[in-house]
């Protein structure tokens, strides 16, 4: 069967090169969707086949539309339909209120961690950054050192705190050692860093070093929150 290709359109009715002179949300409807079906069928364009598509089904009916009654539908097929069903799922799903993983403790700021950073050999110092709500907005790596330090400049541990205009941070970083407990530049970096979030209006939390469990101990890391050490 003889297919029309987008290309095939006079420029200036080509949707993927008037997207991108004029931005998506110059495109109708049909438009998008002929972006996505890419080509049509004899005697119709994907534009065309859009509009059609769109003439049977409103857009909020087409995204529930099955994919088997989709896919029959002339100048379909199953592949366009599996592209078209994706897209709508994409979208739902940005739609969707985000649930935000909440780090009020710090066991909860650890197991947000623990995985990628126990089995480290080289000391990385990561922030945890957090909105109102102490929600994880994201995990930050600010550096990675040697086996035994990591260089810590206050300028890089709130870069991406401020570009992501996160309320608070956990500060966590990991000693290869296996010992958790905090050295004297480990405690003064810590205050140096609170002071400068103070002036920044951003708090810091806490700051977990993470070890390993041995005999003896409890748990493989310490919070200096905990240990009155902020």
């Amino acid at each position: 069967m003889t297919t029309y290709l987008i290309r095939e359109m006079p420029p200036s009715e080509r949707p993927r090169e008037r997207l991108q002179r004029h931005g998506a949300s110059a495109l109708s409807d049909a438009e998008l969707i002929a972006i996505l079906l890419r080509t049509g069928v004899k005697g119709q364009s994907a534009v065309q086949l859009a509009q059609e598509l769109l003439k049977s089904h409103s857009l909020g009916e087409l995204v529930s539309v099955p994919l088997e009654a989709l896919a029959k539908t002339r100048g379909v097929g199953r592949t366009k339909a599996i592209q078209l069903k994706a897209a709508f799922e994409l979208a739902a799903r940005l739609s969707r209120p985000r649930e935000r993983t909440s780090v009020s403790t710090p066991a909860e700021a650890v197991a947000v961690v623990r995985d990628e950073m126990r089995s480290l050999d080289r000391e990385e110092f990561r922030v945890l950054l957090l909105n109102t709500k102490n929600g994880l907005i994201r995990v930050a790596q600010v550096s990675r050192g040697s086996l035994n330090a990591s260089i810590v400049e206050p300028r890089e541990v709130f870069k991406d705190a401020i570009a992501a205009s996160a309320a608070s941070m956990i500060l966590t970083h990991n000693h290869p050692s296996g010992d958790p407990t905090p050295s004297s530049e480990d405690i003064a970096i810590t205050k140096r860093l609170v002071k400068a979030g103070e002036l920044l209006n951003i708090a810091v939390l806490d700051h977990i070093i993470l070890g390993q469990r041995t005999t003896g101990r409890e748990q493989d890391y310490v919070s200096l929150k905990e240990l009155g050490l902020m």
